[in-house]
C-alpha cells in the first residue's frame, strides 16, 4: 500500500469518526466513496479540503471521482 493510499484511508476514517461511524477495516481502490465508505456531499467536501491541505491537489478540479483508487490516481499526478 502506498503512502498516498494510506493517507486517503486515514482521512476517510477520520471523517467517519467525526460522524460517530465505525472505521472501515477493508478499503481497496475499488471502494466507492459514497456507497461503500458512506460519504455524503459534505463529507466529500471535507475529504477534498483535507487532501488539498496535505497534498496541494484538488481531487475534484477536473471532474468527479467516485472511488478511492480514483482519488489516489489524482494525487499521483
Amino acid at each position: 500500500m502506498t503512502d498516498k493510499m494510506q493517507s486517503v484511508i486515514d482521512i476517510i476514517n477520520d471523517i467517519r469518526d467525526d460522524k460517530d461511524e465505525a472505521p472501515l477495516t477493508e478499503i481497496t481502490e475499488a471502494t466507492s466513496l459514497r456507497d461503500d465508505a458512506g460519504l455524503d456531499s459534505l463529507d466529500l467536501a471535507a475529504l477534498t479540503a483535507r487532501l488539498d491541505a496535505k497534498f496541494g491537489v484538488d481531487i475534484f478540479a477536473d471532474g468527479i471521482v467516485g472511488t478511492v483508487g480514483e482519488v489516489v490516481e489524482k494525487l499521483g499526478k
